[in-house]
């Protein structure tokens, strides 16, 4: 186990909490290359149920690893695939069949005969007997030894949607309306995600002999938590794992945050009374008894489980005290201070500087600081055709009546290229290099616009392009040794007082993770050369920072929420309806960055602290 990776109490299935989703992948990695080698050894086959998706992409890049540099043996492997959409070609780029072969199976060697996945291109009258011949193959084949699992929004396990019986097995399935939803960015929108799917059965999962299930995110704490914690039901088919004798829940800290034993201890067991346990403790006693801090009395904690909090650190009124001039002192006014220094932000998306601080770099320039912002990505995925389609057009226009012969003929060629493309183009197509490069202009062009509704001059932004995200596709590669390199030379040329990255795990997509994860290890490496700085991380465009965990919050005016506002509508091609708005929240990003603008500033209010109209909040990053 991780050294920092522990076991969770209160929970209805064992359940390891880890730092990262990373330690967790390793973790399974190293349990599937336990049980490989030993039935190696004894020269019988290892038997695994594997997953897709982007959780566990951690595992398979460890596992090819294993095999690669440890001399990991998996030929005598044999897998099945949890599940396939349907109905897909095997080429198609969204099939898992393909997925699973440019994933894993093409870097190993695991015989092409023990691979088995569902078959997408199966006629409707062929589909029953093969899910028959599926189950029993994992029967001839001795059973699955370690199924790996994740957990979908709608509590899902395969494609065993809400309403499915603990007692299904290998089946054509209709998929939810919420798991076509999250599949839409893959497919370049909803309307072109498969309608059904080929799916193992709960039945099917629970003969596993081991079964390792891995959640990561803050967006899949609250249907882990279900799973976990409240009784078996047919609406979350991952709660049967809790009839399994060796299931186990391997969780990042993200995913665990609402579980009894992380949000509130002191309900399991003795509780180890630190300074942020008192902060969680109180802040949400006060917002739920509907005081403010100063107001609590002992009463309130005897009422609410704290009579350990209480009879330690009390009574009421010094612990309340204590804890409301620690939330005062993260109100700043001067984020910054107030002598000019060099702020640097990075972007993930050319736009998350706006929706999640825009307000705070606002306040940053009128108090004289030197702000950058580096864009992490080109976000060209993220523009529709029909934008793309419209800015060709314009340049064509804008040539014939401005340019030279040579420009527009260049010009017109591009232009006949791009809506050529458009023309022809299959639904789920991942755009050609021309779309993608206009694209990306448009995302570019808005970042200027942007930046300068806020005051920054286009010379002060850096559009970094980082190589990880130029796939074209929704999948990512991993982060690449150039682009941590990228953003070291970056560091070093600017030599920043403080900056600020995007600290949200929840991104549906998976590039503010990776972004945040190679903007650490970029810092730890100048560190390492003794060049200091702060580093403030801010959220906001699918969650906020909990109360209890802000470290600085940045008062806004109306007048300056106004000019964030207006500096979001200057991504036109996010505007109204974004292309990959996440989850199920509808609302636009503007919507969301004003109404938790909002909400920040009234829940300090209902704690009992200055009132302000918005606020913007961050918390400090050490290691």
């Amino acid at each position: 186990m991780a050294p920092s990776a522990h076991n969770l109490p209160h929970t209805r299935v064992f359940t390891i909490a880890f730092p990262s989703s990373g330690a967790a992948a390793k973790f399974v990695a190293r349990e599937i290359d336990k049980l490989v080698r030993s039935r190696n050894a004894a020269g019988k086959p290892t038997v695994l149920g594997l997953a897709t998706g982007s959780t566990p992409v951690g595992l398979y890049r460890e596992l090819i690893r294993l095999h690669k540099e440890d001399g990991l043996d998996l030929s005598r492997v044999i897998t099945f695939n949890l599940d396939e959409y349907y109905p897909i070609p095997k080429e198609d780029p969204h099939s898992y069949f393909r997925w699973m072969h440019e994933t894993l199976f093409n870097h190993v060697n695991i015989k092409w005969e023990n691979i088995h996945i569902p078959d997408g291109t199966l006629r409707p009258d062929e589909v029953d007997a093969f899910c028959a011949e599926y189950e029993q193959k994992i029967k001839a084949a001795g059973g699955i030894d370690i199924q790996v699992l994740g957990i979908g929004r709608t509590g899902h396990i395969g494609f065993n949607e809400p309403g499915s019986p603990h007692n299904c097995r290998t089946r054509m399935v209709t998929l939810d309306s919420i798991t076509r939803r999250d599949a839409a960015p893959g497919f370049f929108g909803e309307e072109n995600v498969p309608a059904q799917a080929i799916t193992m059965g709960v039945a099917s999962i629970m003969d596993a002999r081991r079964i390792f299930l891995m959640s990561f995110g803050e967006h899949k704490a609250t249907i882990t938590y279900k799973a976990l914690e409240q009784p078996p039901t047919e609406a979350i088919t991952a709660s049967f794992l809790q009839d399994h004798t060796n299931a186990t829940f391997l969780l990042d800290s993200a995913a665990a945050a609402e579980l009894t034993a992380i949000k509130r201890p002191w309900e399991v067991g003795p509780c180890d009374w630190t300074p942020e346990t008192v902060r969680r403790a109180v802040v949400g006693l006060s917002l739920s008894v509907k005081k403010g801090l100063q107001k609590l009395n002992d009463f309130d904690f005897r009422d609410h489980h704290l009579y350990e909090l209480l009879r330690e650190k009390g009574p009421a009124e010094k612990i309340g005290e204590e804890v409301f001039h620690d939330r005062l002192a993260t109100i700043q006014m001067y984020p910054a201070g107030r002598e000019r220094k060099k702020i640097l932000v990075f972007s993930p998306h050319p736009d998350d500087d706006v929706i999640s601080m825009g307000g705070t770099i606002i306040r940053l320039v009128e108090q004289g600081h030197d702000v950058h912002i580096a864009y992490m990505t080109s976000g060209n995925i993220a523009v529709f055709d029909h934008d793309a389609r419209r800015f060709v057009d314009f340049v064509d226009e804008f040539l014939a009546g401005f340019g030279d012969s040579g420009e527009k003929s260049s010009a017109g060629t591009i232009k006949e290229r791009v809506n050529k493309f458009i023309d022809e183009k299959k639904p789920g197509q991942p755009d050609s290099p021309d779309l993608l490069a206009v694209k990306g202009m448009i995302r570019a062009t808005e970042a200027r616009a942007a930046a300068l509704a806020c005051g920054i001059r286009p010379e002060q932004l850096e559009f970094m392009n980082l190589r990880f995200y130029r796939t074209g596709t929704i999948t990512k590669n991993p982060i690449q040794p150039q682009d941590i390199d990228d953003i070291v030379a970056l560091l070093e040329r600017l030599k920043p007082a403080q900056i600020y990255v995007a600290g949200e795990l929840s991104d549906p997509h998976g590039t503010h993770r990776t972004c945040a994860e190679a903007v650490y290890e970029a810092v730890r490496r100048v560190r390492a050369k003794q060049q200091m700085f702060d580093v403030w991380l801010y959220k906001g465009a699918w969650e906020e920072w909990e109360p209890h965990e802000v470290e600085m919050a940045v008062p806004l005016s109306s007048d300056v929420l106004e000019r964030k506002k207006q500096a979001i509508f200057r991504h036109q091609s996010q505007k109204d309806q974004a292309m990959f708005p996440g989850g199920t929240d509808r609302r636009e990003f503007w919507q969301r960055a004003e109404d938790r603008n909002l909400g920040t500033a009234q829940t300090f209010d209902a704690l009992g602290l200055p009132e302000y109209y918005a606020m913007e909040a961050f918390v400090k990053w050490e290691e």
